[in-house]
């Protein structure tokens, strides 16, 4: 079933909304919960949750891209649970190092989530991503998409540990300056 379809169910108010977003992109949407929360329960939680915000949401919202509405949402979704999580533990978990090391490139008067729905930030981040090598790229979207942690980034890779940090946070100036370049930082 195409984006638009799933989007009208949505708008008719079609319980058959959820069943076909959980066909289509639930493996994908449990696959970003899971690189953040590393939990199968939880994951599963989010994907459930993520369906109840699209909802909630769809309408009025008319997402341009339901993969990339819905990956935003379970990212957030999973974010938060994992604060709950941790609220009461030591420390900060990878994934919530790699959201904070990611913050500096997000405009300071946006959050993640908003910015992404930025269609002028989101053409921004493809272009530059566009530009990277194949590798930089890959890298970038394992740690800030996927929040994979550096050590198994470095092994996906074949990169000494210090060589991934290395990288991700050259990109990560990059990206600042293209951004400031842009007028969006």
């Amino acid at each position: 079933m195409t984006d638009i379809s799933i989007i009208e169910l949505y708008f008719k108010r079609s319980e058959r909304a959820i069943e076909e977003s959980q066909a289509s992109y639930g493996g994908y949407c449990y696959c970003v919960a899971n690189g953040i929360l590393n939990d199968p329960d939880d994951s599963e939680e989010s994907v459930n949750d993520t369906w109840f915000a699209a909802w909630n949401a769809i309408p009025p919202t008319r997402p341009l891209s339901l993969k990339t509405y819905f990956g935003a949402l379970t990212r957030h979704i999973s974010v938060d649970r994992l604060r709950k999580r941790l609220a009461d533990k030591r420390g900060k978990s990878e994934t919530l190092i790699a959201i904070d090391e990611f913050a500096e490139c997000i405009p300071s008067s946006c959050n993640t989530e908003k910015s992404i729905e930025d269609k002028e930030l989101v053409q921004a981040f493809n272009a530059f991503l566009g530009s990277q090598t194949a590798l930089e790229r890959n890298l970038f979207v394992a740690r800030y998409w996927y929040g994979l942690p550096i050590a198994e980034i470095s092994t996906k890779f074949g990169l000494k540990k210090n060589t991934a940090i290395s990288k991700l946070h050259r990109t990560r100036i990059r990206l600042l300056k293209y951004l400031e370049e842009e007028g969006l930082q």
